[in-house]
């Protein structure tokens, strides 16, 4: 089950519409709408947290683990990086998804792959491109 899946049961266990919802923390219906939809997801991590108090669960549970890593990158890296780290979710998700890992293993491996991927962009920068200095012309 995926975050609008999760973010639509919550809602109506809390009987709650989208306008309502919306409302409680401050945003439009229609971007409840699209989060239900798939069509969209928070790139913030104080609108998951506002969504997870207005529905009495946590900012965990509606994403998942991969959500929140795709979150955690989309703050310390920008879209890039969200994107980078949900295309490695999504194929860590595939390779174990005849479920022979538990949840917790799973979960292990895509932490290690998150750590991976930021130490690889770290030692990347070492040999990205450098400024030359440029040479005054006489």
């Amino acid at each position: 089950m995926g975050f609008k899946e999760r973010l639509k049961e919550k809602r109506l266990e809390a009987n709650l519409t989208q306008v309502q919802l919306a409302e409680k923390i401050s945003v439009t219906a229609r971007t409840i709408q699209n989060y239900e939809l798939g069509t969209r997801k928070p790139t913030k991590f104080e609108v998951v947290e506002k969504l997870a108090e207005a529905l009495n669960t946590t900012a965990e549970y509606l994403l998942g683990q991969g959500g929140m890593l795709v979150l955690a990158a989309q703050e310390q890296g920008g879209s890039k990086a969200a994107k980078d780290i949900d295309e490695l979710v999504s194929e860590v998700s595939g390779m174990f998804a005849g479920g022979h890992l538990s949840d917790e293993a799973l979960d292990g491996a895509m932490q290690a792959l998150n750590k991976a991927y930021w130490i690889a962009k770290e030692k990347n920068k070492k040999y990205g491109r450098r400024k030359s200095k440029e040479v005054p012309r006489e």
